[in-house]
């Protein structure tokens, strides 16, 4: 190993401390951002849990409920997820100086060189197919107003940054193919390769000197490419590839219909059926602590479940294409209320890491100021949306949180609402009828 190789091999690891370490800070962030929710115990049923993981986030098995487009997303999915493992083996060439170390395998390792490279090539084919659907036939819930700005471009960033990927791993391939067949000294002849084996003709004419530069830039290129796609994760939609796994695993395991009690509401109706209960005494545990709010109007009413959730959503639109409020033309999309939800729980981190670690009040709210109650209120509750998503996110429970903070804490119910609360106070029953004319419908 000579003094360029050693060189090459250092500041190879910096650049995997740099990429890795950059990436760590930007989970530890993501932990604890999603830590700022209220706790929820979702330890139940381990049994059922991890076969939704393994079902739903692992075999997407609801994404081709959409035949084609879930097909085509199976395929990128399993091509980012196996062709990536060749990652090890770069990291450890990278490292060593060695050529392909993992070829001692032999007729295993032919078979996975040349399943990677069909599987590029099939990743290329449905990155085609995906942008064309976004930017050519424009389906309705790719240009959608609630997917502007930032969110829109992201999802063809994404896209580019696939055929870069795949196309550098490629030519990656065929230049070593062409040094092997070359019989250049280091570059043993071991792999198979199906499809670079046609580009590397694309090289000849090219001196030996001049194929080893260019693998080495492809060789480079690609592992810069992968380290600068794993930290875009954090910022991009497609953090899903990571947290759809826990997502399914602690999704709630009841009926979609169930709706959970609020503690918080329970303790005040047991305080009111305790008769040896001062409703005007101080809390016993902590006389300064702040009384539990009815639903939720921050993110940090929320519990961590629900923002594990936003930072998951995938921004794929099924749930908004699938709400019926959506369809009859009013303003509520499930897919904006993640993405408000996630923006909103961006800037509350941004305000921690600001006030070294503690949230100063910012007067904003993810109540109004990113969801409104035109939104909320539109919502018919029909589950529509959490039968839809890809990866078991629940936008409705965050509605219901919501309306729950509206109704409880600011009397804020439409009047339609208020009608009917009043009228089961006053009469027990939703119709403004007096009890005693309950049974007059028999006389008719």
């Amino acid at each position: 190993m000579n003094i360029f190789s050693y060189l090459e091999s250092i500041f190879f690891a910096i650049l995997l401390i740099v990429g890795f370490g950059y990436f760590t800070i930007n989970v530890k962030k993501l932990i604890r951002n999603i830590k700022l929710g209220k706790d929820v115990d979702r330890s139940d049923n381990a049994e059922a849990r991890w076969k939704n993981m393994a079902w739903i986030a692992l075999g997407q098995s609801k994404m081709v409920k959409r035949p084609v487009a879930g097909f085509l997303h199976v395929i990128v999915y399993a091509g980012f997820i196996i062709i990536n493992l060749e990652l090890l083996e770069i990291i450890i060439d990278g490292l060593f100086g060695t050529h392909r170390v993992f070829s001692f395998l032999g007729g295993f390792y032919n078979f996975l060189i040349a399943s990677f490279e069909i599987l590029a090539i099939l990743v290329l084919a449905a990155v085609f197919v995906f942008w064309i659907r976004r930017n050519v036939i424009k389906l309705k819930r790719f240009i959608s107003s609630d997917l502007s700005g930032s969110p829109k471009k992201d999802a063809n960033v994404i896209l580019y940054f696939e055929v870069v990927l795949m196309s550098l791993f490629l030519l990656m391939n065929a230049s070593d193919f062409w040094l092997q067949q070359a019989g250049v000294a280091h570059f043993t002849s071991v792999g198979s390769f199906p499809i670079s084996q046609f580009i590397a003709p694309l090289f000849n004419g090219i001196s030996e000197i001049g194929v080893i530069m260019l693998e080495k830039t492809f060789w480079w290129l690609h592992i810069i490419g992968i380290l600068i796609f794993l930290n875009y994760l954090y910022y991009s939609k497609h953090l899903h590839i990571l947290l759809a796994f826990p997502n399914t695993y602690f999704a709630d395991l009841n009926a979609k219909g169930k709706l959970d009690n609020l503690e918080s509401v329970t303790n005040e109706v047991k305080l009111m059926m305790d008769p040896n209960a001062d409703p005007f005494a101080a809390p016993t545990a902590d006389a300064t602590a702040v009384p539990s709010k009815f639903g939720a109007s921050d993110v940090m009413d929320l519990n961590w479940v629900q923002l594990l959730n936003a930072y998951t959503c995938t921004e794929c639109g099924r749930c908004t294409s699938a709400c019926p409020a959506n369809q009859t033309g009013k303003k509520l999309s499930p897919r904006k209320i993640m993405m408000d939800t996630r923006d909103r729980l961006e800037e509350v981190g941004r305000n921690i890491d600001k006030n070294k670690g503690v949230f100063i009040p910012d007067n904003v709210s993810l109540l109004n100021d990113y969801i409104t109650t035109e939104e909320l209120w539109a919502c018919t509750s029909c589950n529509a949306c959490v039968e839809e998503c890809p990866v078991n996110i629940s936008p409705l429970s965050i509605i219901i949180d919501m309306r729950r903070y509206l109704v409880m804490e600011q009397s804020a119910a439409p009047q339609s609402l208020n009608a009917m609360m009043s009228n089961i106070e006053n009469n027990g029953a939703p119709w403004q009828y007096n009890q005693m004319d309950r049974l007059n419908w028999k006389e008719e």
